[in-house]
Protein backbone atom coordinates (compact mmCIF):
# COMPACT_ATOMS: atom_id res chain seq x y z
CA UNK A 1 0.00 0.00 0.00
CA UNK A 2 1.23 3.14 -1.00
CA UNK A 3 0.06 6.73 -0.07
CA UNK A 4 1.69 9.85 -2.36
CA UNK A 5 -0.02 12.34 0.26
CA UNK A 6 -1.60 13.33 3.32
CA UNK A 7 -5.08 13.55 1.58
CA UNK A 8 -4.32 9.75 0.26
CA UNK A 9 -3.96 8.59 3.58
CA UNK A 10 -7.18 10.59 5.33
CA UNK A 11 -9.02 8.95 2.61
CA UNK A 12 -8.03 5.64 3.84
CA UNK A 13 -8.83 7.08 7.51
CA UNK A 14 -12.23 7.70 5.98
CA UNK A 15 -12.27 4.18 4.20
CA UNK A 16 -11.40 2.01 7.11
CA UNK A 17 -13.95 4.16 9.59
CA UNK A 18 -16.64 3.55 7.10
CA UNK A 19 -15.43 -0.33 7.09
CA UNK A 20 -15.58 -0.77 11.00
CA UNK A 21 -11.89 -1.59 10.77
CA UNK A 22 -10.98 1.21 12.52
CA UNK A 23 -12.65 2.64 15.86
CA UNK A 24 -11.87 6.26 17.08
CA UNK A 25 -11.41 6.51 20.72
CA UNK A 26 -13.90 6.44 23.05
CA UNK A 27 -14.59 8.64 26.59
CA UNK A 28 -15.17 6.30 29.50
CA UNK A 29 -18.52 5.40 30.67
CA UNK A 30 -17.97 7.76 33.60
CA UNK A 31 -16.76 10.75 32.01
CA UNK A 32 -20.05 10.81 29.01
CA UNK A 33 -22.37 10.36 31.96
CA UNK A 34 -20.94 12.82 33.74
CA UNK A 35 -20.55 15.69 30.94
CA UNK A 36 -24.36 14.82 30.04
CA UNK A 37 -25.77 15.44 33.36
CA UNK A 38 -23.96 18.63 33.74
CA UNK A 39 -24.63 19.74 30.05
CA UNK A 40 -28.35 19.34 30.91
CA UNK A 41 -28.01 20.72 34.02
CA UNK A 42 -30.88 20.21 37.00
CA UNK A 43 -28.05 18.02 38.62
CA UNK A 44 -27.53 18.23 42.85
CA UNK A 45 -24.14 18.06 44.06
CA UNK A 46 -25.57 15.07 45.65
CA UNK A 47 -26.44 13.28 42.70
CA UNK A 48 -23.53 13.84 40.97
CA UNK A 49 -21.12 12.45 43.79
CA UNK A 50 -23.24 9.35 43.64
CA UNK A 51 -22.38 8.94 39.85
CA UNK A 52 -18.39 9.49 40.46
CA UNK A 53 -18.03 7.45 43.49
CA UNK A 54 -19.22 4.30 41.50
CA UNK A 55 -15.19 4.56 40.07
CA UNK A 56 -13.20 4.24 43.28
CA UNK A 57 -10.03 5.21 41.46
CA UNK A 58 -11.40 8.46 39.41
CA UNK A 59 -13.22 9.55 43.29
CA UNK A 60 -9.93 8.89 45.06
CA UNK A 61 -8.09 11.31 42.71
CA UNK A 62 -10.77 13.91 42.77
CA UNK A 63 -10.43 14.37 46.28
CA UNK A 64 -6.90 14.33 46.14
CA UNK A 65 -7.13 17.44 43.70
CA UNK A 66 -9.33 19.16 45.85
CA UNK A 67 -7.18 19.24 48.52
CA UNK A 68 -4.27 20.00 46.20
CA UNK A 69 -2.78 23.75 46.56
CA UNK A 70 -4.54 24.21 43.20
CA UNK A 71 -7.89 23.88 44.95
CA UNK A 72 -7.17 23.36 48.31
CA UNK A 73 -9.52 25.64 51.28
CA UNK A 74 -9.59 25.61 55.16
CA UNK A 75 -11.39 22.44 55.69
CA UNK A 76 -9.91 19.30 54.27
CA UNK A 77 -11.83 17.33 51.83
CA UNK A 78 -12.42 13.89 52.56
CA UNK A 79 -15.16 12.47 50.15
CA UNK A 80 -16.43 12.95 47.05
CA UNK A 81 -19.65 14.97 47.76
CA UNK A 82 -17.57 17.60 49.71
CA UNK A 83 -15.65 17.82 46.37
CA UNK A 84 -18.34 18.24 44.09
CA UNK A 85 -19.58 20.82 46.52
CA UNK A 86 -16.24 22.55 46.63
CA UNK A 87 -15.24 22.29 43.26
CA UNK A 88 -18.65 22.95 41.56
CA UNK A 89 -20.60 20.89 38.99
CA UNK A 90 -18.97 22.81 35.85
CA UNK A 91 -15.25 22.16 37.00
CA UNK A 92 -16.53 18.41 38.50
CA UNK A 93 -17.54 17.74 34.34
CA UNK A 94 -13.56 19.12 33.31
CA UNK A 95 -11.68 17.47 35.97
CA UNK A 96 -13.66 13.81 35.26
CA UNK A 97 -12.97 14.59 31.69
CA UNK A 98 -9.48 15.65 31.92
CA UNK A 99 -8.94 12.58 34.79
CA UNK A 100 -9.31 9.89 32.53
CA UNK A 101 -7.88 10.84 29.15
CA UNK A 102 -4.85 8.70 30.22
CA UNK A 103 -7.36 5.76 29.86
CA UNK A 104 -7.46 6.93 25.77
CA UNK A 105 -3.57 6.64 25.42
CA UNK A 106 -3.01 3.27 26.45
CA UNK A 107 -0.70 1.34 23.32
CA UNK A 108 -2.55 -2.02 22.05
CA UNK A 109 1.31 -3.14 21.46
CA UNK A 110 4.47 -3.07 22.22
CA UNK A 111 5.29 -1.45 19.01
CA UNK A 112 3.14 1.54 19.64
CA UNK A 113 4.19 1.70 23.55
CA UNK A 114 7.05 4.74 23.21
CA UNK A 115 5.15 6.68 20.74
CA UNK A 116 2.16 6.79 22.74
CA UNK A 117 4.40 7.66 26.00
CA UNK A 118 5.60 10.16 23.72
CA UNK A 119 2.48 11.74 22.68
CA UNK A 120 0.79 11.83 26.84
CA UNK A 121 3.65 13.68 27.82
CA UNK A 122 3.50 16.70 25.70
CA UNK A 123 0.04 16.67 26.36
CA UNK A 124 0.50 17.09 29.82
CA UNK A 125 2.94 19.38 28.91
CA UNK A 126 1.03 22.05 26.70
CA UNK A 127 -2.12 21.15 29.23
CA UNK A 128 -0.29 22.25 32.18
CA UNK A 129 0.82 25.62 30.32
CA UNK A 130 -2.68 25.84 28.76
CA UNK A 131 -3.77 26.13 32.62
CA UNK A 132 -1.26 28.35 33.53
CA UNK A 133 -1.65 30.51 30.73
CA UNK A 134 -5.38 31.40 31.51
CA UNK A 135 -3.92 33.65 34.44
CA UNK A 136 -3.99 35.83 31.41
CA UNK A 137 -6.89 35.54 29.79
CA UNK A 138 -9.95 35.49 32.56
CA UNK A 139 -12.60 35.50 30.77
CA UNK A 140 -11.79 31.65 29.95
CA UNK A 141 -11.69 28.61 32.90
CA UNK A 142 -8.49 27.28 33.84
CA UNK A 143 -9.93 23.84 33.97
CA UNK A 144 -11.48 23.69 30.39
CA UNK A 145 -7.98 25.14 29.07
CA UNK A 146 -6.24 22.31 30.95
CA UNK A 147 -8.70 19.89 29.04
CA UNK A 148 -8.38 21.06 26.01
CA UNK A 149 -4.13 21.52 25.96
CA UNK A 150 -4.60 17.48 26.80
CA UNK A 151 -6.89 16.56 24.42
CA UNK A 152 -4.93 18.98 21.03
CA UNK A 153 -3.19 15.52 19.77
CA UNK A 154 -6.08 13.69 20.03
CA UNK A 155 -6.23 13.12 16.43
CA UNK A 156 -2.31 10.73 16.83
CA UNK A 157 -3.83 7.83 18.73
CA UNK A 158 -5.74 6.17 15.86
CA UNK A 159 -3.17 7.35 13.10
CA UNK A 160 -0.67 5.28 15.34
CA UNK A 161 -3.10 2.49 15.52
CA UNK A 162 -3.42 2.48 11.91
CA UNK A 163 0.00 2.76 10.66
CA UNK A 164 0.72 -0.34 12.61
CA UNK A 165 0.14 -2.79 9.85
CA UNK A 166 1.15 -0.18 7.17
CA UNK A 167 4.76 -1.07 6.65
CA UNK A 168 6.06 2.21 4.94
CA UNK A 169 4.80 4.05 8.21
CA UNK A 170 5.54 1.62 10.67
CA UNK A 171 8.89 0.18 9.68
CA UNK A 172 10.39 4.49 9.00
CA UNK A 173 10.17 7.11 12.35
CA UNK A 174 10.56 9.01 10.06
CA UNK A 175 7.52 9.14 7.07
CA UNK A 176 5.80 8.32 10.85
CA UNK A 177 6.62 11.40 12.42
CA UNK A 178 5.58 13.33 9.46
CA UNK A 179 2.61 11.64 8.52
CA UNK A 180 1.53 12.33 12.08
CA UNK A 181 2.09 15.89 12.12
CA UNK A 182 0.56 16.91 9.02
CA UNK A 183 -2.39 14.48 9.24
CA UNK A 184 -3.66 14.42 12.89
CA UNK A 185 -5.63 17.59 12.85
CA UNK A 186 -7.86 16.39 10.59
CA UNK A 187 -8.64 13.21 12.50
CA UNK A 188 -8.73 15.23 15.77
CA UNK A 189 -11.99 16.84 14.18
CA UNK A 190 -13.61 13.44 13.54
CA UNK A 191 -12.63 12.88 17.11
CA UNK A 192 -14.17 16.15 18.40
CA UNK A 193 -17.16 15.73 16.33
CA UNK A 194 -18.05 11.99 17.61
CA UNK A 195 -17.43 13.01 21.30
CA UNK A 196 -19.90 15.92 20.80
CA UNK A 197 -17.46 18.28 22.86
CA UNK A 198 -18.72 21.69 23.96
CA UNK A 199 -18.20 24.41 20.64
CA UNK A 200 -15.63 25.86 22.90
CA UNK A 201 -13.36 23.20 22.74
CA UNK A 202 -14.41 21.39 19.81
CA UNK A 203 -11.81 23.38 17.35
CA UNK A 204 -8.67 22.52 19.75
CA UNK A 205 -7.72 19.60 17.93
CA UNK A 206 -8.03 20.85 14.84
CA UNK A 207 -6.98 24.27 14.51
CA UNK A 208 -4.15 24.95 17.18
CA UNK A 209 -1.44 24.40 14.16
CA UNK A 210 -3.16 26.88 11.83
CA UNK A 211 -0.99 29.61 12.85
CA UNK A 212 -3.03 32.20 11.29
CA UNK A 213 -6.32 31.04 13.08
CA UNK A 214 -8.13 34.13 14.59
CA UNK A 215 -11.38 33.88 16.21
CA UNK A 216 -12.18 37.38 17.18
CA UNK A 217 -11.15 40.01 19.29
CA UNK A 218 -11.46 37.57 22.36
CA UNK A 219 -9.03 35.32 23.32
CA UNK A 220 -10.20 31.11 23.31
CA UNK A 221 -9.08 27.97 23.94
CA UNK A 222 -7.17 27.31 20.91
CA UNK A 223 -5.34 30.74 21.15
CA UNK A 224 -4.24 29.54 24.34
CA UNK A 225 -3.43 25.68 23.36
CA UNK A 226 -1.52 27.47 20.06
CA UNK A 227 0.66 29.48 22.49
CA UNK A 228 1.03 26.61 24.93
CA UNK A 229 2.65 24.66 22.05
CA UNK A 230 4.63 26.88 20.64
CA UNK A 231 5.98 27.23 24.12
CA UNK A 232 6.63 24.04 24.68
CA UNK A 233 8.23 23.03 21.54
CA UNK A 234 10.92 25.96 21.84
CA UNK A 235 14.21 25.68 21.41
CA UNK A 236 13.76 21.73 19.94
CA UNK A 237 13.96 20.44 16.40
CA UNK A 238 9.98 20.87 15.91
CA UNK A 239 9.11 21.89 12.39
CA UNK A 240 6.82 24.79 14.33
CA UNK A 241 9.98 26.07 15.48
CA UNK A 242 10.40 27.56 11.95
CA UNK A 243 6.73 29.84 12.77
CA UNK A 244 7.79 33.50 12.79
CA UNK A 245 5.45 34.57 16.10
CA UNK A 246 5.10 37.59 15.31
CA UNK A 247 2.47 37.08 12.30
CA UNK A 248 0.77 34.78 15.17
CA UNK A 249 -2.48 36.48 16.14
CA UNK A 250 -3.08 34.18 19.21
CA UNK A 251 0.11 35.98 21.58
CA UNK A 252 -1.16 39.56 21.05
CA UNK A 253 -4.46 38.10 21.82
CA UNK A 254 -3.46 36.74 25.15
CA UNK A 255 -1.07 40.03 25.79
CA UNK A 256 2.22 38.85 25.00
CA UNK A 257 4.93 40.12 22.84
CA UNK A 258 6.57 37.51 20.77
CA UNK A 259 9.61 38.24 22.71
CA UNK A 260 8.46 37.81 25.80
CA UNK A 261 9.62 34.85 27.72
CA UNK A 262 6.33 33.19 28.85
CA UNK A 263 7.55 30.67 31.08
CA UNK A 264 9.89 32.55 33.04
CA UNK A 265 6.99 35.40 34.15
CA UNK A 266 6.66 34.96 37.80
CA UNK A 267 4.28 32.03 38.95
CA UNK A 268 4.07 30.50 36.48
CA UNK A 269 6.16 27.95 36.25
CA UNK A 270 4.95 27.00 39.60
CA UNK A 271 1.57 26.90 38.38
CA UNK A 272 2.39 24.77 35.38
CA UNK A 273 4.51 22.29 37.69
CA UNK A 274 1.43 21.84 40.18
CA UNK A 275 -0.74 21.15 36.57
CA UNK A 276 1.81 18.88 35.34
CA UNK A 277 2.17 16.69 38.71
CA UNK A 278 -1.92 16.43 39.10
CA UNK A 279 -2.15 14.67 35.61
CA UNK A 280 1.48 12.58 35.65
Amino acid sequence: MQFTSVQDFLDHVQYELDANRLILPTLPDIALKVKNAVTEGDISAKELADMIVTDVALSTQIIRIANSPMYRGAVEINNIQMAVSRLGNNTIRSLVTTLVMKQIFRPSSKLLESLFRKTWEQSINVSAISRALCAFVPHLNSDEAMLAGLIHQIGKLPILMLVENIPEFRDSPTRMGKLLEKAHPAVGKLIMDAWDFPGNLKPVASEYVNFRYDSGAKADYVDVVQVAFLQSIAGTDHPACRVDCSTVPSFAKLGFSTDTEILEIEGISDDIEIARNMLS
